[in-house]
């Protein structure tokens, strides 16, 4: 059979309809990563999976699953990217200002999240918040720090502070500036912590 659709007028230079366009292949990804998170929480997300939601708000209209894949291969975890230092985020390309923004924005909101779980009770009669507590605002710092929890009577927290900070394996710390801020704060006991970026580890203990 002879084709004579060139003798319809126009019909050759009629735009092709939108639906035989190709559709990207993450088309609608989005829309069921959010639904599964909805349906399973965060647990049912592989670690790039969550982070991918996290980057959506920053890159509105782009397949963010290699650059998610690309952090968590960089950096190790999600914990990890969101506690990574903004300068190494940026090294990573895709990164931009806003993602790093974000990023630090989820870091800030799991340390409050952390802190308001341990407010109401008495941290040494709970071993494993405490813990958590620790593992969530310094388990994944690029640098030593020196923490100090200073409790009160009932052994409630009244202020967490780091009391020093130094390179990847060395920190000073300074007794007598510990006990001064535990003066000015009333603070009946206080919990010593520090972070092991990397091994071996070394505190200095300064009585000057």
């Amino acid at each position: 059979m002879t084709r004579r659709t060139a003798e319809l007028p126009g019909l050759a230079d009629a735009p092709v309809p939108a639906a035989a366009e190709e559709v990207p292949h993450y088309h609608g990804h989005r829309e069921r990563l959010r639904a599964r998170f909805a349906e399973q929480g965060a647990e049912g997300l592989a670690d790039y999976e969550l982070l991918e939601l996290a980057l959506f708000r920053a890159i509105p209209r782009r397949d963010v699953k290699p650059l998610a894949k690309a952090l968590i291969n960089r950096f190790g975890s999600f914990a990890e990217v969101v506690s990574a230092e903004p300068a190494r985020l940026a090294e990573v390309e895709g990164v931009s200002a806003g993602v790093v923004n974000d990023l630090k924005l989820i870091e800030a909101a799991g340390r409050r999240l952390a802190r308001g779980a341990i407010a109401a009770r008495p941290l040494l009669s709970s071993w494993s918040a405490l813990i958590e507590y620790l593992r969530t605002t310094m388990a994944f710092a690029a640098r030593e720090e020196f923490r100090v929890l200073f409790l009160d009577r009932r052994n409630h927290l009244i202020a967490d502070e780091v009391q020093g900070r130094g390179t990847v394996d060395h920190t000073p710390v300074y007794t007598r500036e510990v006990a001064r801020r535990a003066l000015e704060l009333s603070s009946t006991a206080i919990i010593l912590a520090h972070n092991h970026p990397t091994y071996p580890s070394v505190i200095t203990l300064d009585h000057a």
